[in-house]
C-alpha cells in the first residue's frame, strides 16, 4: 500500500509517507476511523498515528468528522479522507453520445451530465475532444468545480487502443475517435491526464471491485448488449493482446453468423460486422421476436429465450475452452433482460459443449458498469499522486 517516494528506502521521509498512504487508503476502504482503529489496523503507536493524522490534516488531506458514541470512556474523534483534496472524471461514450461523472477523491458522485448526440450539430460531433469538454464540463459546473481541480479522467469506448499506434481499433461506428493524438486532445482540452480504455474491460474491473467477481483472478465478462465483447482477466492481470483487441468476441466467427460487414448499419451503431455479434446482440433478439418488440419483451418469449441461450452458449463455449476462467459474468442490457432464467438455460446448453465448467453468473451491479469501471481507474490514478505525501 505505500506510495511511491523520492528518497533512500528506509529513511524516515520515506517511512512516513508509507504511513500516511496506508492510513489514507484504510480510510477509502473503511470510512470513518478513530485513532485507536487506525493503531489496530496499522499496527503504529499511538504518538506516530497522532503525529500523522495532524500531518495530514495540515496537508488537507484528512478531516475530523464528528465522534464516535456508545463506548466506555470519552467519546473518539473520527478522521476520514478530505473528499476535496481532488475530483476525476469518468465517462463513458457511445454512439448515441457520452455520460460524464465527477466525483471526489472519497469516490462520492458530485456532477454528472449526459450530451445526446443527436442533439448536437454534426461539425461538432466530429470534433470529438471538444464534445468530451463539453460534457465534462457539464458536470463540474453541476459540482461547483472547474478543470483545476481534476487530478485525473478515465473514458470508456467501445473498441480498444492499440498500444502500438495510440488509435482507437474495432469501434468503426464511432466517428471522430480515431485519431492518433486523441489522447493528447483530450488531455489539453480537460487539463488533466486522460486514459482511454475499453468500456467492457472498465466492466470488468467494476464486476472485480463491487459485483460478483470479488476475490476472483480468473474470470470472463461477457457484455451481451448492442454491441458483445468480452473481457478476460487471468492471473488477476486484464489481458490486452497485442493491438489491445483481446475479448473482442463480437467478430468470432461462428456457425450461422454472416461474416461481411452492413456499411449501413455500421454506420447507424447497429450489427456491427458480423460473427458472434450478429446472433446474440439486442437487436438480434429483437429479430428473432420479429422485430418491433423490446428486448425484454422479446425475452419473455421462452422460444426466443432458449434460442439465445443456445447461441450464447455457443460462443462462450470457445472462450472458455481457451482461457478456462473459473467465472463467466454476463453483464449488458439483454443478460439483464434476461436474468436468471437466461442464466439457467445458458447454463444447461454448455453442458458438453466445453470441458472446463465455470461458475456463470449475471452481474448485480447498481448503475452503469461502464461508469463505475472507469471512476474505479480514475481513482486508482488520482490517489497514486494526490495521496503521495512524499514530496
Amino acid at each position: 500500500m505505500a506510495a511511491s517516494a523520492t528518497g533512500t528506502p528506509g529513511t524516515p521521509r520515506v517511512l512516513r509517507a508509507m504511513n500516511d498512504r496506508a492510513t489514507l487508503d484504510l480510510l477509502v476502504t473503511h470510512g470513518p476511523l478513530t485513532r485507536s482503529r487506525i493503531g489496530e489496523l496499522t499496527g503504529l503507536s499511538k504518538a506516530t498515528i497522532s503525529q500523522m493524522l495532524d500531518r495530514l490534516q495540515s496537508a488537507g488531506l484528512v478531516r475530523a468528522t464528528g465522534a464516535q458514541t456508545g463506548g466506555p470512556g470519552p467519546n473518539a474523534l473520527l478522521y476520514e479522507v478530505e473528499p476535496d483534496a481532488g475530483h476525476v472524471a469518468a465517462l463513458s461514450a457511445d454512439p448515441a453520445g457520452i455520460t460524464a461523472v465527477v466525483a471526489d477523491i472519497a469516490g462520492h458522485e458530485v456532477g454528472r451530465c449526459r450530451l445526446v448526440a443527436s442533439a448536437v450539430t454534426e461539425a461538432v460531433r466530429h470534433r470529438t475532444a471538444q464534445l468530451v469538454a463539453e460534457a465534462v464540463d457539464g458536470a463540474l459546473r453541476q459540482a461547483g468545480l472547474d478543470h483545476d481541480d481534476l487530478k485525473a479522467a478515465v473514458i470508456g469506448t467501445p473498441g480498444a487502443i492499440d498500444p502500438r499506434t495510440g488509435q482507437l481499433r474495432y469501434a468503426p461506428h464511432l466517428p471522430g475517435w480515431h485519431s492518433r493524438t486523441l489522447r493528447a486532445e483530450l488531455a489539453e482540452v480537460l487539463g488533466t491526464p486522460v486514459e482511454i480504455e475499453n468500456d467492457v474491460n472498465l466492466a470488468a474491473i467494476a464486476e472485480q471491485h463491487d459485483g460478483v467477481a470479488q476475490g476472483r483472478d480468473n474470470y470472463v465478462l461477457a457484455w451481451i448488449d448492442e454491441g458483445v465483447g468480452a473481457a478476460i482477466v487471468l492471473g488477476g492481470t486484464l489481458v490486452r493482446g497485442a493491438t489491445g483487441g483481446a475479448g473482442e468476441i463480437g467478430y468470432m466467427p461462428l456457425p450461422g453468423a454472416p461474416l461481411a460487414r452492413d456499411e449501413d448499419s455500421t454506420r447507424a451503431g447497429k450489427d456491427i460486422g458480423g460473427g458472434f455479434q450478429t446472433l446474440v446482440a439486442a437487436s438480434a433478439v429483437r429479430r428473432l421476436a420479429g422485430g418491433a418488440v423490446s428486448v425484454e419483451e422479446a425475452l419473455g418469449d421462452e422460444a426466443v429465450l432458449k434460442e439465445l441461450a443456445r447461441r450464447l452458449a455457443t460462443g462462450l463455449a470457445s472462450v472458455v475452452a481457451v482461457v478456462d476462467p473459473d467465472l463467466v459474468v454476463l453483464s449488458g442490457q439483454v443478460a439483464q433482460a434476461g436474468g436468471e432464467a437466461l442464466r439457467a438455460h445458458v447454463e444447461r446448453e454448455m453442458t458438453g459443449l466445453a470441458l472446463p465448467r465455470p461458475e456463470l453468473r449475471i452481474s448485480e451491479l447498481d448503475g452503469d458498469p461502464i461508469l463505475i469501471g472507469a471512476l474505479h481507474r480514475a481513482l486508482t490514478q488520482a490517489r497514486h499522486t494526490v495521496f503521495d505525501t512524499s514530496a
